[in-house]
């Protein structure tokens, strides 16, 4: 069979290429081996936060009495979180199928690999290899839980992200390695409903792309909520020998031995590029990535890769914006490449993290005369009527032309509220004119305005 486009993977860079490709008008086929809507829908992003819900919910009864209403006592339910994490995942991934029977998009299930001639393997579960050709190739195959050699994943007491999210029984103690937004999400959420927990980084800080400022205030937070932290530590090995995890951690007064029930191994991804045929079709590939022009064009003609696998954030929305300038490029539209500059960044711990653009360090040792405004939640009377008083909004404008920097958000809802930044940096918007626009009232997003409002000297309400 031949294809206009085919795309091997269905995450959240292959399936919506798959989309708005067939919108153009192409006969497209996408190839999954797994679930549809990959990882994303289905291991991460998704389940993840129906599992976060859980754990706010929980939160939110446990300090009841705060709002004037007196409950029994809450217990979590395990078992039923992950199950609910799981149903809500399967209605997403069903959701993907419907919306390729709707665009008319063929779904080939099996392992794709692209050979010379435009042409993609297909093996199914019975071992049984067919050839489909079409005019372009695009390969998504995204990422998976990244190994350290001294921190092997065993799949019961070392894990990773997917066993994270299936466990049969919780743990009592648990050890998270690495602070990114997996670790920090993932480490909140076991915390939250009653696990010991242990959130070790290498890095000075925690949550370490973040402005330095959020970073402390998130730790701060995990702390005083009586989670472990501990920063500019390594992990030299773990001992898996007994019954639990002895995790040997390396610190400035020496080694110190943490016992716990599971180690989760939450120090980045590895891109998914070994046995699909690059080698074999001539893809050059650099440092693990597949190497491609600003409009994922590899080196060989007819062949296209975005998402996880080529250089920039592993991100879903940046691997979705991706697909649908690589397929209008494709299409012969005016497209501009993607702005890499401008991909916000979200958290989903309690207080939330958000961010886009640089952080205040960065935009100094960039040379910039900055101006800086930030404005705490404790000032906000939506944030004081919700009890959610934790965190701030931080802005950051090159003082000489305006430019609107960078933004970092801490606190609640702060996830839903990046946008507005993203948007304005996108439309080169002014910090006075954000100052003029009007924010309703009482709402978070107004800490925007007065964020902006306070770098240029005119803050109401600090």
């Amino acid at each position: 069979m031949k294809f206009d486009i085919i795309i091997i993977g269905s995450g959240p860079g292959g399936y919506v290429a798959a989309i708005r490709a067939a919108q153009l008008g192409f006969s497209v086929a996408v190839v999954e081996r797994a679930e549809l809507g990959g990882i994303c829908l289905n291991w991460g992003c998704i389940p993840t936060k129906a599992l976060l819900k859980s754990a706010s919910v929980f939160q939110y009864i446990q300090h009841a009495s705060e709002y004037g209403i007196s409950s029994t006592e809450a217990k979590a339910d395990f078992p039923a979180i992950i199950k609910r994490s799981r149903e809500v995942a399967d209605s997403m991934s069903k959701g993907i199928q419907f919306l390729l029977k709707k665009n008319k998009i063929e779904h080939i299930k099996g392992y794709g690999k692209v050979k010379p001639g435009k042409i993609v393997e297909v093996t199914d579960e019975s071992g049984k290899t067919t050839d489909y050709s079409a005019t372009h190739i695009i390969i998504a195959t995204g990422a998976r839980s990244k190994e350290l050699p001294n921190l092997k994943q065993d799949g019961k007491k070392i894990i990773g992200y997917r066993e994270a999210m299936t466990l049969e029984v919780q743990p009592k103690t648990m050890v998270v390695v690495g602070s990114g937004a997996i670790g920090s999400e993932f480490a909140y959420f076991y915390h939250s409903i009653g696990t010991k927990v242990t959130l070790i980084e290498v890095l000075p800080n925690i949550v370490p792309v973040e402005d330095e400022e959020v970073s402390k205030t998130l730790e701060r937070s995990f702390k005083k909520a009586g989670m472990k932290v501990m920063t500019g530590v390594s992990v030299e090995s773990v001992d898996t020998t007994g019954d639990g995890c002895k995790v040997s951690v390396g610190t400035k007064k020496g080694n110190e031995i943490i016992d716990c029930d599971i180690v989760l191994s939450a120090v980045g991804v590895a891109t998914n590029i070994e046995g699909i045929g690059l080698e074999e079709t001539g893809i050059a590939t650099e440092r693990g990535k597949v190497v491609v022009d600003d409009f994922y064009r590899t080196n060989v003609e007819g062949y296209y890769a975005i998402g996880d696998i080529v250089k920039g954030p592993s991100l879903a929305h940046v691997a979705s914006h991706e697909g649908i300038i690589c397929v209008e490029k494709i299409a012969g539209k005016h497209v501009e490449p993607l702005d890499y500059g401008n991909i916000p960044g979200c958290t989903y711990t309690h207080p939330e993290v958000a961010s886009v653009g640089m952080t205040e360090k960065a935009a100094k040792d960039a040379g910039y005369e900055i101006l800086v405004g930030k404005f705490p939640f404790t000032a906000s009377g939506k944030a004081t009527a919700a009890g959610a008083r934790e965190g701030f909004v931080k802005v950051i404008f090159d003082a000489k032309y305006g430019e609107w920097l960078g933004a970092h958000m801490i606190g609640e809802n702060v996830t839903e509220m990046i946008a507005e930044v993203v948007v304005a940096r996108k439309l080169e918007t002014t910090g006075r004119e954000i100052i003029e626009a009007v924010h309703p009232h009482p709402t978070m997003s107004e800490a925007i305005m007065e964020a902006v409002a306070q770098a240029y000297g005119e803050c109401i309400h600090l």
